[in-house]
């Protein structure tokens, strides 16, 4: 402790005289105070090294700070990859991840298409071509309509027969005498116009393209009225004649028809020739 100290030139005057005689006093009572003195004494040294420690703190921050930017500058100067290429990559990475999650979490619904058929050989098989129908033959030689179908019904049967083209000719030639190709009803027989007919005759009971009578053994009313049936019963009793080839036109068709009027058919022979050939 210092004499020249001002503290504790004023403990030495405020002592009491009883100190001197008491040494062990004195001391108990110096000490009682030397210790309060000694923590303002402290107190001061710590206030007196207080602003040295800071300025020692304040100098190791700058040191730290000057290091760590040298160090920040140093990794600066170093070739790092670029942060924006980071960055982006980072995005497409998240981006690409929440999509797949998106497609995990809410699949679209798979739209199902409705199968195509598969053709079975039946569908694809092509089916028989069907003949044409024939068209209706353009009348010749001054007929109708209906005269040149009822002569075509005539060749028809007579090709389907294989008759030779003079049978042909003779056939067509006999109805166009008997009926004019027509396909007559008889006013003879009421049950013949319950059939379908072309007009209507009155030679005793002969109906049809050929005037055959069902009372001579042709046939019933309702064969007789069919044309194609007519036209067989005819080719049959031509074929019955011997020698028919051989007879003319007329003469073939009397012999098979026996009328009253041989010679009337043959004004039509002409005209029958040109009818077959232009159904031929």
């Amino acid at each position: 402790m210092s004499p020249d100290d001002p503290l504790d030139q004023k403990l030495t005057q405020d002592r009491p005289a009883t100190a001197a005689a008491d040494p062990a006093s004195t001391e108990r009572t110096i000490g009682r105070h030397r210790a309060p003195e000694r923590q303002r004494r402290g107190g001061r040294a710590l206030l007196a090294s207080t602003p040295v420690r800071v300025a020692l703190a304040t100098g190791v921050t700058c040191c730290l700070g000057a290091a760590a930017f040298a160090g920040t500058r140093g990794d600066t100067d170093t070739p790092r990859e670029p942060v924006a290429e980071a960055v982006a990559e980072r995005a497409a990475t998240d981006e690409r991840a929440s999509r797949a999650l998106d497609r995990a979490a809410s699949p679209a619904p798979a739209v199902s298409a409705s199968p195509t058929p598969k053709p079975t050989p039946s569908a694809t098989r092509k089916a028989p071509a069907k003949p044409a129908k024939p068209a209706r033959p353009r009348p010749v030689a001054g007929l109708t309509q209906a005269q040149m179908d009822n002569a075509k019904i005539i060749v028809d049967v007579g090709e389907d027969l294989k008759m030779p083209r003079r049978a042909l000719v003779v056939a067509v030639a006999t109805a166009m005498q008997e009926s004019n190709l027509y396909n007559l009803a008889s006013d003879v027989l009421p049950e013949s116009r319950q059939y379908p007919h072309q007009g209507s005759g009155s030679d005793h009971d002969s109906v049809g393209l050929f005037q055959q009578r069902p009372s001579s053994g042709w046939g019933t009313v309702r064969e007789l009225m069919r044309p194609t049936y007519a036209a067989r019963a005819f080719y049959e009793a031509l074929r019955e004649i011997p020698g028919w080839q051989e007879m003319s036109v007329a003469g073939a068709a009397q012999a098979v028809q026996v009328s009253a009027f041989p010679d009337a058919y043959a004004r039509h022979e002409g005209r029958a020739t040109t009818i077959v050939a232009a159904l031929t």
